[in-house]
């Protein structure tokens, strides 16, 4: 599992007749800041994950791959790889709010 931030959606009206009404955002994992441990800083990575939780553009979410994104009821039984299961309210690495 991994925290992402969603910058954007998929738009695809041609794919898989399983895959037809589930939304597609487009997402880059985030993790802490090493060196202040009160921020976050984009991976530079990006990946397209199906949304179960009706998360929005700039949101934080967190996510699972693999064959842990196919174990939720929604998911389970599609071609998917990457699955947002959560909206991050906040983090706390030892006594520090991290700043979303």
């Amino acid at each position: 599992m991994f925290i992402a931030k969603v910058v954007g959606s998929v738009v695809s009206t041609q794919k898989a007749e399983t895959m037809v009404g589930h939304k597609l955002l487009l997402i880059e994992p985030y993790r802490i800041n090493a060196e202040t441990r009160t921020d976050m800083t984009t991976t530079g990575r990006t990946l397209v994950a199906v949304d179960t939780m009706g998360a929005g553009e700039n949101e934080y979410v967190l996510v699972v791959q693999g064959s842990s994104a196919r174990m939720t009821p929604e998911t389970k039984n599609l071609p998917v790889d990457a699955v947002i299961v959560g909206i991050v309210d906040s983090i706390r690495v030892g006594k520090n709010n991290v700043n979303l």
